[in-house]
């Protein structure tokens, strides 16, 4: 039976390309895959366009992406917060773009990439800057804001545990983002805590079936 799991984190995020969309799992550091943010350090991919909840925390994972020079966009609901210092520094002075998107909208926009729509309205954002370029609709008397789904080259995801199939279960609030990142790109590498025999998953509790996952490693 083929497996999914990878000998290391390494192996986990070869091949990544200069400039691939990378979807970036986690509210904050809950659910966040920081052993792969890490390998994805090592490996060296530039010019990254990262989608995450926000723009880093600290100095560690994806602000450790930013502090190297590594990204070049950020597309995120939560740009600035107490210890976002690395990505308001870089955003300050020029080295990075950043794309807000409401925490919802977001969602929404991962989640029509998964399922394969051609994009969807919404009235959050309708009448404000946010709204500024893109199409507009009255619907029944409320306006609506047209908002395009988000696909990655590849999603690094955090999980509980997952099995030689791919398949992952999460624990309470880190589940957050990851599912729904795990369908929307072309490469998804699930980092998980503990690694289950086949089988010994309850069907019930995976969230993310294997067919959505390319490569397992245990961090």
């Amino acid at each position: 039976m083929r497996t999914k799991i990878v000998s290391g984190l390494a192996a986990a995020v070869d091949g990544i390309a200069d400039g691939s969309t990378v979807l970036i799992g986690g509210f904050g550091l809950a659910g966040q895959p920081l052993s792969l943010i890490d390998a994805l350090l090592e490996q060296g991919a530039s010019g990254l366009v990262v989608v995450s909840n926000n723009a880093g925390n600290a100095d560690f994972g994806i602000a450790r992406l930013l502090a190297a020079g590594r990204v070049r966009t950020v597309i995120c609901s939560f740009p600035r917060q107490s210890d976002s210092y690395v990505f308001d520094e870089l955003y300050r002075a020029g080295k990075v773009e950043l794309e807000v998107v409401p925490q919802g909208t977001l969602a929404e926009r991962i989640r029509a990439g998964g399922a394969g729509i051609g994009g969807f309205f919404t009235p959050t954002g309708y009448g404000t800057l946010l709204a500024e370029g893109k199409e507009t609709r009255e619907i029944d008397g409320r306006g609506y804001v047209f908002e395009k789904p988000i696909r990655g080259d590849v999603a690094l995801i955090g999980a509980y545990r997952g099995d030689r199939l791919g398949n992952l279960v999460y624990r309470k609030t880190s589940r957050n983002f990851n599912p729904m990142m795990a369908t929307a790109a072309t490469l998804t590498i699930a980092s998980v805590r503990e690694i289950a025999e086949v089988g010994e998953l309850d069907p019930e509790a995976v969230v993310t079936p294997g067919i959505h996952v390319d490569r397992v490693v245990a961090a």
